[in-house]
């Protein structure tokens, strides 16, 4: 698959746009961008790879931190979305503790990942893709350097590899747990071919023997309107649902909706999954309302988005959160890390977890991170909170 105090210190940047992104160990302290207009309102240059390990300059008061993400090829524009997120978040911050450095996986995640071990970088922010992490950490757990990955593959996740990605199983949980309090009980699913579609549907009957209800049936199919289409026909004349899991973007959603609802089962629920998340084709069909998914807030990334626009001249890539919160965990455990010395890991794993633009989120053994997540509904042309995100952890 390629696809989650008493005391605050401010740490203010002279060049940043208010975006409200933090890196806050919840009960301890935090780093909070300047509030004001930006300075800067053209293209900022991002970190780029020296040519040779000799050409680092010696850094007696900077962390090195790799940042490993495709800079050439069909994800380059992601990954250049990600390297200009981690600048922004390095000129908000007025970091100074910092060195991150950027390296191209497009040819070689493992040559990349050797080059970083070697230029003496004791973290990696990356990879983009899980395919690229078993690589990666063949390079780095020898020199016993983690890496925090913007994947969402939970597979590849583990005690020195982080996964800062938005996983549909969390999604899919508090959407059934939010259905089965209003009344869902039987339910059944759409799920694409493929890793998502088998993890989602996984999801489902985890969360539904955890919550109650039933699990009616089930339509798979191959990515395209004709074959969702179908699936949803399939579905519809097996019956017997009230509440219907989509696992897969808006679009084919908005697809598949009107025949899952056709011929008496108009009062069909329709449950999405994070992927739903910014999507404006919601709005616009009819078939869709009512439905609900649930995803990180999206308060603090308007925001975000505006600064970065501002900055770099177009828009970010949704995913490019995880680029700038991946800096600031990095700059709030970087207070108890001394250069030089290899990353603490065992900061990462605080029970009462971080904030950033995408909201609360902590790591668990697994390495996987747990996110504070909102229920959302599409109501005609707009989509709502239904119930809003945990403002914290519990124990």
């Amino acid at each position: 698959m390629k696809s989650l105090g008493t005391t605050i210190s401010r740490v203010f940047s002279k060049r940043g746009l208010a975006i409200a992104g933090t890196a806050l160990l919840l009960g301890g302290c935090s780093v909070i961008p300047k509030t004001g207009p930006s300075q800067t309102t053209g293209p900022v240059a991002t970190p780029t790879p020296e040519p040779s390990a000799t050409a680092l300059p010696s850094d007696a008061t900077r962390h090195r931190v790799a940042l490993l993400v495709p800079m050439g090829g069909n994800t380059s524009a992601v990954g250049q979305s990600l390297a200009n997120a981690t600048t922004m978040a390095l000129l908000d911050t007025n970091a100074n503790n910092l060195r991150i450095t950027t390296y191209d996986t497009s040819k070689g995640a493992g040559a990349a990942a050797r080059r970083a071990i070697a230029d003496g970088n004791k973290l990696i922010l990356g990879p983009l893709l899980a395919e690229n992490v078993p690589a990666v950490q063949a390079a780095a757990r020898p020199a016993k350097v983690p890496a925090i990955a913007f994947s969402n593959d939970t597979r590849v996740a583990s005690a020195d590899v982080f996964l800062m990605g938005h996983v549909p199983e969390q999604s899919i949980r508090r959407s059934v747990a939010y259905a089965r309090a209003r009344g869902s009980n039987n339910f059944a699913a759409l799920v694409p071919e493929g890793t998502y579609g088998q993890r989602s549907f996984d999801a489902l009957t985890s969360a539904l023997s955890d919550y109650g209800g039933n699990l009616i049936g089930s339509a798979q199919y191959a990515r395209g309107n004709t074959s969702i289409v179908s699936a949803a026909q399939r579905l519809r004349a097996a019956g017997g649902y009230d509440t219907v899991l989509i696992a897969d973007g808006a679009r084919l959603a908005v697809q598949a909706a009107g025949e899952v609802r056709s011929s008496g089962a108009e009062g069909t629920r329709i449950l999405g999954t994070e992927l739903w998340s910014g999507e404006s084709v919601l709005t616009r069909s009819g078939a869709i309302n009512g439905a609900i998914f649930s995803a990180v807030s999206d308060g603090r990334y308007k925001r975000f988005a505006d600064s970065y626009e501002a900055r770099f001249g177009n828009k970010p890539y949704r995913i490019a959160t995880l680029g700038y919160d991946s800096v600031l965990l990095t700059l709030r455990v970087a207070r108890d890390w001394r250069v030089g010395r290899n990353f603490p890991t065992s900061m990462m794993f605080d029970r009462g977890g971080f904030l950033g633009v995408d909201g609360p989120f902590r790591f668990g053994r697994d390495g996987i991170a747990e996110r504070a997540l909102e229920v959302r509904e599409v109501r005609s042309n707009s989509v709502v909170p239904v119930e809003a995100a945990p403002t914290s952890f519990g124990g």
